[in-house]
C-alpha cells in the first residue's frame, strides 16, 4: 500500500477488503480526492482511470 497512489491525482488510496485469505482476493482502493474506486479482483488491482476501463 505504501507504493500505490491514485493514477489520476497521485493521492493516497484507502483500502477496502471484501475477501482475504493469505492475501487480498477482492475489494477496492478508493481515492478520497478524486472520489474514484479502483476494483481489486483475483488479487489484482485495476488502477486504470475509469474512462479507460473496458
Amino acid at each position: 500500500m505504501d507504493i500505490l497512489a491514485c493514477p489520476v491525482c497521485k493521492g493516497e488510496l484507502k483500502l477496502t477488503v471484501a475477501e482475504e485469505k493469505e492475501e487480498i482476493i477482492s475489494g477496492s482502493l478508493n481515492c478520497p480526492n478524486c472520489r474514484v474506486d479502483y476494483p481489486i479482483t483475483n488479487g489484482i488491482p485495476n488502477l486504470l482511470p475509469p474512462e479507460q476501463r473496458a
